[in-house]
């Protein structure tokens, strides 16, 4: 089957109002079957997670949904799902679960291409710990992360490996599979941030070898919340701080509160729109792998189209040129504040924000500086005509 972009983009309001949104590494704009999810679930009658009463099983019905599509999502284990606010809010709680059994002498290893909610956690508990923080660098040309850059910085006291899938800055995509395999031969455990990663291509969290693999729905269509998958097992040995009342069970202990279970509809909701995008298959989990197959070659026709067009603008500079990415060009315009560059395609009816979208050690790894560059990201909405009009109002602000 083919992307029918058309028909695809008839579902999400927000592209009625004439705006050509290229921020969705930042957030992804809503179909209208999401937005209707949450708001029926949250004026269907709803309770606290229980079997006595209607709301109450309601409730659960909507959990235990939530886990079962996130797992189908990227091939994990439903018992293995953990939901939270944010991504960011979950690696906090996570590392600081893990860190209790570090001390001096053993080491972290987190890397310059990451967003800082894959380092700074890591970070904060290993120098609580007195662990040591060690460093992998990626080529400031390329923007590419490799295995050897990773196998430098680990020894038989790695702990733990923080990496990205993909990186949110630059596109660049680190083979995970090798890097995992040396973690794994040091003892070590391996967080893969696949926050940018999960809405461009078929995931397979036990493929990619990662322990503990992080996502957030609204990069992949979906609301504001972000999900943990592990195997239960693992989730098991983790203790992390929680109420004394408040379930014990995995993955219940990670989840603080009441969850928002209108948010986590709308996550069933996106990933059931995301099967459907091109995808009759039988299953729930065919459906979403050969789907995002079909997405991953569709953005990727339209990245080339992009790619030719900004090399061939006068003054335009593309940062980094990784050989496996996603559909995310991070660019500056020679004299001008990426600020300017970013109100003017603004102006244009363009969102292409410029920042250095918390990938900061990256930023400055590369030379570029706090005020970070323009971003470009492709979406499954995104089509031929925006990629035209951005190249078109590019070439106008760069002139």
């Amino acid at each position: 089957m083919e992307l029918d972009v058309a028909r695809i983009r008839s579902s999400f309001p927000a592209l009625d109002l004439g705006v050509a949104h290229f921020d969705g590494p930042g957030g992804t704009q809503v179909p209208r079957e999401v937005a209707d999810a949450v708001a029926t679930t949250m004026t269907s009658g709803i309770s606290n997670r229980g079997t006595v009463t209607a709301a109450e099983r309601r409730a659960d019905v909507v959990v235990a949904g939530a886990r079962a599509a996130v797992a189908d999502l990227v091939g994990g284990a439903p018992e293995g799902v953990v939901f939270a606010r944010s991504m960011t809010q979950m690696t906090m709680d996570l590392s600081r679960a893990l860190a209790r059994s570090w001390g001096p002498g053993d080491e972290v290893v987190v890397t310059r291409l990451d967003h800082d909610a894959n380092i700074r956690p890591w970070v904060i508990a290993a120098e609580r710990a007195g662990a040591t923080v060690r460093w992998a660098e990626f080529d400031k040309g390329s923007a590419e992360l490799t295995l050897d850059h990773v196998r430098e910085q680990l020894t038989e006291r790695t702990r733990l490996v923080a990496v990205t899938g993909a990186s949110n800055l630059l596109g660049s995509r680190p083979d995970l599979p090798a890097i995992a395999a040396a973690v794994h031969e040091v003892g070590a455990l391996l967080h893969v941030d696949g926050v940018h990663l999960t809405p461009h291509v078929p995931v397979d969290v036990a493929a990619l070898g990662a322990d503990f693999y992080a996502c957030s729905p609204y990069k992949f269509l979906g609301p504001h919340c972000g999900a943990l998958v592990a195997s239960p097992e693992l989730l098991a040995q983790v203790r992390p701080d929680k109420l004394l009342p408040s379930s014990d069970a995995v993955p219940e202990r990670f989840e603080l509160g009441t969850l928002p279970y209108e948010l986590l509809a709308g996550t069933t909701a996106a990933v059931d729109f995301i099967a459907a995008l091109a995808s009759d298959a039988a299953d729930r989990r065919s459906r979403v792998l050969e789907s995002m197959g079909v997405v991953e070659d569709y953005e990727a026709r339209l990245f080339a189209r992009l790619l030719d067009g900004l090399r061939g603008i006068d003054r335009v500079v593309l940062h980094g040129s990784p050989r496996r990415r996603t559909p995310t060009a991070l660019f500056s315009v020679e004299g001008a504040d990426p600020a300017e560059v970013y109100q003017g395609l603004a102006d244009r009816g363009i969102n292409s924000p410029a920042s250095h979208f918390y990938a900061i050690e990256a930023v400055r790894w590369m030379g570029i500086g706090d005020g970070g560059a323009v971003r470009a990201g492709l979406s499954v909405y995104t089509d031929d005509a925006e990629v035209d009009l951005l190249l078109t109002a590019l070439a106008e602000v760069a002139r």
